[in-house]
């Protein structure tokens, strides 16, 4: 798959996986909440003991000063999670990869609840070996010219 050729297909899997990777953006979110390394923190944690990883050592944080967020990552067994708040915004970003593949967590009523989103957008990625010809863009290009004979 090539840097410009779309993600696969929701229903794409790879031959070979190695986990899952969620980008998440919550929007329209309290602002307060979003500064709040406690808060922020808080969601990481109950997404990490809900899905039963494993954080190694003390996580890295920082909240910068106001108007402006905080940034906390993880270090996980099972790989990490990254988050970014932007208060200016009401955005708050994760970006959460794990090496178990179907688990999942109720990201849009977690960060409802937690910071106030009222805009949740989850993009879940399966991630591992693609074999040639079965990447999403690819299978659309294939079914069109099928369309076309």
């Amino acid at each position: 798959m090539s840097i410009n050729e779309p993600p696969p297909r929701d229903d794409a899997r790879p031959i070979v996986g190695v986990g899952t990777q969620w980008v998440i953006d919550a929007g329209r979110c309290d602002p307060q909440k979003l500064q709040s390394l406690q808060a922020v923190g808080d969601i990481c944690q109950r997404a990490i003991d809900g899905i039963g990883l494993h954080v190694i050592g003390t996580p890295a944080s920082h909240r910068f000063a106001v108007p402006h967020g905080v940034t906390m990552l993880y270090l996980l067994s099972e790989s990490h999670l990254a988050v970014h708040t932007y208060p200016e915004h009401a955005l708050a970003t994760f970006d959460f990869v794990c090496c178990r593949e179907d688990v999942d967590w109720p990201w849009d009523a977690e960060l409802r609840a937690g910071l106030g989103a009222r805009d949740v957008h989850v993009r879940r990625l399966p991630r591992g070996v693609w074999p040639p010809g079965q990447t999403g863009a690819t299978r659309r290009v294939a079914e069109s010219a099928e369309g076309l004979r």
